[in-house]
């Protein structure tokens, strides 16, 4: 699974606060690759939960 940000981001922190084992809040929301493997399916409720759809999961 690959997961992007887009520059779309608000920095609300919805995707932390569901999944603060990948996300993290700086400018715009980053990724810690290394943990989305163990996280996919909190992944993918993070990305629903956006408001501005700016989560991409492929």
């Amino acid at each position: 699974m690959k997961v992007t940000v887009e520059d779309s981001c608000i920095a609300c922190g919805a995707c932390e606060s569901i999944c603060d084992a990948v996300f993290s809040i700086e400018d715009k929301a980053v990724v810690n690759e290394s943990a989305v493997a163990d996280n996919e399916d909190a992944v993918k409720e993070a990305a629903d939960a956006c408001p501005v759809s700016a989560i991409v999961v492929e």
